[in-house]
């Protein structure tokens, strides 16, 4: 029965997966993407029927499908029963002869970054610059993506593409609009540093007095404890220890167990 609670729980706490189909944030007027909303739910919310809610902006759109398509220019959202609603997507829609596609999702260091300048309906882009904040990093003669197969910090900023369109005769050079890119954090690096504030934030709090075999009038001990209990080695109270002086944790004659945030529980 805890298990089932658990797992309910769990179902009411994670974000439905909005993606994107084709994966690019910038599309042509009259063109059309799709938008698919992905939740968990246990195989006991699966028994009836899963409605998805869709946004657009504030508004609340009329289908209760698990996809939808598109064309307005907006921020989507979706939610599914029992969730929070997910995570934005920013839909553009472009009436220039030129757009520089992104993908939609987050970019993470070490992660290939893909990104395309399309021409009017697919028109094929001749000369074809790439920049990164006002710097030529590509030349191709014609249309072609541009990748970064490991990106890093450094490849965030503002990017754009020029380049020519046989429309019937060859245009001058035209731009697309800047768009801005950000290459986030290795996940696994992002999850270490989240775990190494969190531990340098657990507060130091002055635990209950203890009293163990031996302990006579005037000789209990107090525990500084951190994150909720005292650890036999204390390893992260220790520096601590050596400044003040204090004594952090009891000796080899007590007996540990964590208690409740905030305290420490000695038996002898």
């Amino acid at each position: 029965m805890w298990a089932l609670t658990a797992l309910l729980l769990l179902a009411t706490l994670e974000k439905p997966i909005l993606s994107l189909h084709p994966p690019w944030t910038t599309i042509f007027k009259g063109e059309r993407v799709t938008l698919r909303c992905d939740g968990y739910h246990p195989l006991l919310l699966e028994l009836r029927p899963i409605n998805t809610l869709w946004y657009l902006g504030h508004l609340l759109l009329p289908s209760h499908k698990k996809s939808i398509e598109v064309q307005t220019p907006g921020v989507y959202r979706c939610q599914t029963r029992g969730a929070p609603v997910s995570d934005p997507i920013h839909l553009s829609v472009s009436n220039d002869w030129l757009i520089l596609q992104v993908p939609y999702a987050a970019v993470f260091e070490g992660e290939p970054l893909v990104m395309r300048c399309r021409g009017w309906y697919d028109k094929v882009v001749y000369k074809l610059h790439y920049y990164h904040d006002d710097q030529a990093v590509r030349y191709f003669h014609s249309s072609a993506n541009y990748t970064v197969l490991q990106a890093r910090a450094s490849d965030s900023g503002r990017y754009q593409c020029s380049g020519t369109m046989r429309i019937p005769v060859e245009s001058a050079p035209m731009f697309s609009t800047k768009v801005a890119v950000t290459v986030q954090e290795a996940r696994h690096a992002a999850a270490v540093r989240l775990l190494q504030v969190q531990s340098r934030r657990a507060p130091l709090r002055l635990g209950r007095r203890v009293h163990g075999p031996g302990a006579r009038a005037g000789r209990a001990r107090i525990l500084l404890v951190r994150g909720g209990y005292c650890h036999p080695q204390c390893p992260e109270t220790q520096p601590v220890a050596a400044a003040s002086g204090a004594r952090l944790c009891p000796g080899p004659d007590l007996h540990h167990r964590p208690g409740p945030a905030g305290s420490s529980l000695g038996t002898g």
